[in-house]
């Protein structure tokens, strides 16, 4: 199958789902979302594909939501933002819902929506230098996807979204549940690899329940409604706007992201 800016792959009985915008960090668009959705359509249609493992092509796995998309054609009122902030959301929670198994492979940035994708796929192996982090708050934007707090725990989820941290190390994530392995800079393609091909010799139907099990006991816990009154507060933060947000974003348009980041980061007098 050909997309713009995915990459399916099929080997044996696993899928492998590329990101494939280097050139922005693998920052998902419109585009992208709409097609990580068909492809995972695809691939729950395949009887025979029995694991997806997700990667990002070049040196990051994914810097989030594009902001210069956003930037160049920005939606207006609460019901605009509903419609983009929807497709992200359903983006990131189809690797969570899928009935396969799903195992992320990052390495470099995984940083605002890649962080929420990353911790939607069921397992992450991450290489040795690879930063996560929910930054949206330094620059006047919710969280589309607020899977950390029932993941990390309250405590830990409000330090780095509240603060806006971009900086949570590997090793750091791993410690908080977050990373399932860390491996060499290099190997955490083949190391998701080797887990999804692990996966895909077990009884298929007893994997798929079983991970319906699991998802369950948190949907009982409420997930799925706190994560849709997330998204509400987002809709409504990002109808509404922010000021910070605003002025983001004027940079990013007319002097760039350099610009930008320079500006978020200047305001909180560390320079990060």
């Amino acid at each position: 199958m050909s997309y713009e800016t995915i990459l399916f792959e099929r080997e044996g009985p696993v899928a492998v789902v590329t990101l494939n915008r280097p050139e922005r960090a693998n920052a998902m668009n419109r585009t992208m979302l709409e097609e990580l959705l068909d492809v995972c359509d695809t691939v729950e249609g395949v009887s025979e594909i029995r694991a997806l493992v997700l990667t990002g092509a070049g040196e990051a796995f994914c810097s989030g939501f594009d902001l210069k998309d956003q930037a160049a054609n920005r939606p207006q009122g609460v019901e605009q933002w509903r419609d983009a902030l929807q497709i992200d959301f359903d983006a990131v929670m189809r690797f969570w819902n899928l009935p396969i198994p799903t195992v992320a492979a990052v390495r470099g940035p995984a940083l605002a929506g890649g962080f929420e994708l990353s911790m939607a796929c069921d397992m992450t192996v991450a290489a040795e230098g690879s930063v996560f982090g929910e930054p949206e708050l330094r620059f006047g934007a919710g969280i589309v996807v607020m899977l950390l707090p029932w993941l990390a725990g309250p405590k830990a989820a409000k330090e780095i979204i509240l603060l806006g941290r971009d900086d949570i190390s590997v090793e750091s994530a791993f410690d908080l549940g977050l990373v399932n392995r860390i491996v060499p800079p290099g190997c955490d393609l083949q190391e998701a690899m080797e887990i999804a091909n692990r996966l895909a010799v077990i009884d298929p139907v007893l994997v798929k329940q079983t991970k319906r099990a699991i998802n369950a006991s948190y949907s009982i816990m409420g997930l799925d409604r706190a994560l849709q009154n997330a998204l509400d507060i987002d809709v409504q933060i990002e109808g509404q706007g922010s000021p910070d947000k605003t002025e983001f974003l004027r940079l990013l348009r007319e002097e760039g992201m350099r610009a930008a980041l320079k500006w978020r980061d200047a305001r909180f007098g560390d320079g990060g």
